[in-house]
């Protein structure tokens, strides 16, 4: 048997028409959103069907986002696999949106449970997992949040020890369980959200906002892997500083009181530096440009030394950290301020 496929836009109307009937046949569902990752999301899978929750109670949505034929092979093949023992795989080839709050959209809206758990396609669930969030919501909880273990090694380097913030988060679509029928009310994730930046935290937000209850789910755990990452990845990550103004725009107490990880004055005194330096330089006043200069080369190197502190000291990562501080400022400031454009809102 092979995994059956739904397009977005049957998936949609599922979401909007699925009577009570077609929701009650399993008792949860599972979204993995997915985009060109077949051999993470193999591991996914396999740690999904050993879950210790009753095979025949639950299903999996793979909804991929970017269709791409190895991804459906490998969906079609774990299909045939799991249906020996009673587990159901769907998959949902998202083409109408881009990134994963569509795609977690598409599987939601496609689910036939009343409970949807969310999880990624580099992610390791523990066995219990799916049992723990169920018990989580039995409880009359809108939505739970479930445990994150990114485990790190001895000198992590500074990628790695950045990505293990998600372990602190308190709600994250790596590990989380909602009410289909609160994302039905709120509409699911905002797909103005790109990339997998901020689109949890706004569908919190937006639940607590609306009067939802949120939950702990500590025993729902799953192991997240810090995947390698080439160099200078820092670089790309800075565009997701834009996500940061849709999220104060919509919520602006919240942000400040849950997140707020506070303007950038480093950053910014960085720019402001160079800019002064040229300024000056331009004005025919040496000293100034000077002073400016020395401001900057200092400050960058309070940056790059503070990156250093708990990661890797080798060669190469050194080099990348001396030349990746020297952009980081610039790059950051820019998506911010370009976020705080796109969003109209007053966002430094």
């Amino acid at each position: 048997m092979n995994a059956r496929t739904f397009d977005a836009n049957e998936a949609r109307t599922v979401g909007v028409s699925a009577t009570t009937e077609q929701c009650m046949l399993f008792d949860i569902s599972v979204v993995v959103p997915t985009y060109r990752r077949p051999v993470l999301l193999e591991t996914c899978l396999n740690a999904l069907a050993a879950q210790d929750f009753d095979a025949t109670r639950y299903e999996i949505i793979v909804c991929d986002d970017g269709p791409d034929d190895a991804t459906r092979a490998a969906v079609d093949r774990f299909a045939q696999r799991a249906s020996e023992r009673g587990l159901v795989v769907r998959y949902v080839p998202v083409i109408a949106t881009q990134g994963p709050a569509g795609a977690r959209n598409a599987g939601w809206r496609a689910a036939r449970s009343p409970l949807v758990a969310f999880t990624d396609d580099d992610t390791i669930p523990d066995p219990h997992w799916l049992t723990a969030g169920a018990a989580a919501l039995a409880k009359g909880a809108d939505a739970a949040a479930g445990t994150i273990t990114v485990p790190l090694p001895d000198a992590p380097t500074d990628y790695e020890l950045d990505a293990s913030g998600l372990s602190r988060a308190e709600f994250a679509t790596a590990s989380a369980f909602v009410r289909r029928s609160r994302l039905a009310a709120m509409g699911g994730f905002d797909e103005r959200f790109t990339s997998a930046w901020r689109e949890d935290s706004d569908l919190q937000f937006a639940m607590l906002k609306a009067g939802g209850r949120i939950v702990r789910a500590d025993d729902a755990i799953v192991v997240h892997p810090v995947r390698p990452a080439r160099w200078g990845a820092s670089l790309s990550q800075q565009r997701k500083s834009q996500f940061e103004a849709l999220l104060y725009r919509k919520h602006p107490v919240m942000y400040r009181q849950r997140i707020n990880p506070g303007t950038p004055l480093r950053y910014y005194a960085i720019v402001a530096s160079v800019v002064i330096g040229c300024v000056a330089a331009c004005a025919g006043q040496p000293v100034i440009a000077a002073a400016a200069l020395l401001l900057w080369l200092l400050l960058t190197a309070a940056f790059c030394m503070m990156r250093l502190r708990h990661t890797r000291r080798d060669p190469t990562h050194v080099a990348e950290m001396a030349w990746t501080s020297v952009l980081i400022p610039f790059l950051s400031i820019y998506w911010r301020l370009r976020g705080a454009i796109r969003y109209k809102v007053f966002f430094l």
